[in-house]
């Protein structure tokens, strides 16, 4: 198995179990291990299902050729199965009903419990239009409007406030709190947009749309359970923690799950997750960090994608010419990726910036590049912002 998969899947395990073990609350610790464990046997069911779901899609003609392989005799005819994001979003699916239909996560009311089921509804309803997308390969006019209807039972089902706290260089303007009324429920119409196609544009080469899925997971789980550690020392008979239990609740299977899926999917891919797991991944996103009010700090753990979508909005758009696949070049006699500038995309800059590489070594760049962007939003989150707001 390959050392730098397993150091990069450690590496995503050391902060969150510290910070696990540090929870003050022994309850709050019962819940996130009943939640592991039962997140680590959904992994293992993921893990040994990708290659018999791999087979049917492949007798269902969803296989193709990786593009960045071309010219290698290694490689050469060799179709890979596609939409193997449908393996992992139904066991999730499955794994998070489980946690409510056992009653091992409490809900402390009724709103809660309608947002937790309206989560599942609009991941759910993604997760369809997202293998829709992989059977029919709709046009990208159609992929920006289909987070939208995705989004409907989130908006409707959101309980939380419209107001946003002024920064204090504004507060002698606007006051300490200002009402955007129905504009914020736009923002978080938005925010559920770029989330679901943020992660379908920064795309192309093995094992990235996977992980990055899994350094942003970890990311918020992280920040969970610092929020969890803060207001549990300071509150300890707040509610102002359910928010982020219920948070590390649809994470964790999440992150469990998606690991597995990287097994089959980093370099070289046995699997592509197609479609079906981009969208899945942006909404579960989404959810969280709407459902549980934090989205400005997910942006922060979004800059890369931010980055690259800033970059692409002349071919997005329509400004420049757009081909259908802007990966790098692959040269065969130098097994490296070579950028082609007309394509602008995060990956081809990066080649641009620091020359060929091959395509794992691309991968483990822009990973490092996306785990060091988090880590820089801690920083602006809990040493910058204090300064701010």
């Amino acid at each position: 198995m390959d050392k730098s998969l397993l150091m990069f899947i450690g590496s995503c395990f050391v902060s969150p179990i510290i910070l696990f073990l540090y929870l003050p609350s022994l309850s709050l610790q019962w819940i996130i291990l009943q939640s592991s464990l039962l997140s680590l046997g959904a992994g293992i069911l993921t893990y040994k299902m990708i290659p018999t779901i791999a087979e049917m899609t492949a007798q269902a003609n969803l296989a193709g050729m990786d593009l960045n392989k071309k010219g290698d005799a290694k490689f050469h005819g060799k179709k890979i199965p596609e939409s193997l994001g449908i393996c992992t979003s139904v066991v999730y699916l499955v794994t998070v009903i489980l946690f409510q239909l056992f009653q091992w996560f409490s809900f402390p009311n009724t709103v809660l419990l309608s947002e937790y089921n309206a989560a599942l509804a609009s991941i759910c309803f993604m997760i369809l239009l997202g293998f829709g997308d992989d059977v029919l390969n709709l046009r990208w006019r159609y992929k920006l409007i289909l987070p939208l209807f995705a989004s409907l039972p989130l908006l409707v089902a959101y309980a939380g406030g419209t107001s946003v706290v002024v920064p204090i260089p504004l507060r002698d303007y606007l006051g300490g709190v200002f009402d955007l009324g129905i504009f914020y429920r736009i923002y978080l119409l938005l925010l559920a947009i770029f989330c679901t196609n943020s992660i379908n544009i920064l795309a192309g080469i093995n094992g990235l749309e996977v992980g990055q899925s899994v350094v942003i997971a970890t990311s918020i789980i992280i920040h969970n359970l610092i929020e969890l550690t803060l207001f549990t020392q300071q509150q300890p008979n707040s509610t102002a923690t359910s928010p982020h239990l219920f948070s590390l609740i649809l994470m964790i299977p999440f992150l469990f799950t998606t690991i597995s899926l990287l097994f089959h999917n980093w370099y070289p891919s046995r699997v592509f997750v197609g479609d079906t797991f981009t969208y899945f991944s942006g909404m579960c996103f989404a959810v969280v960090a709407i459902l549980c009010h934090f989205s400005k700090t997910l942006l922060l753990f979004f800059v890369p994608q931010i980055l690259n979508f800033l970059y692409s909005v002349p071919q997005l758009f329509g400004i420049i010419p757009c081909p259908r696949h802007r990966v790098p070049k692959y040269n065969p006699e130098t097994g490296k990726m070579e950028a082609i500038p007309s394509n602008l995309t995060l990956l081809n800059l990066f080649l641009m910036i620091f020359g060929p590489m091959t395509e794992k070594q691309l991968c483990i760049y822009l990973l490092i590049f996306q785990g060091f962007c988090s880590g820089v939003g801690f920083g602006i989150r809990y040493f910058v912002a204090p300064y701010f707001f």
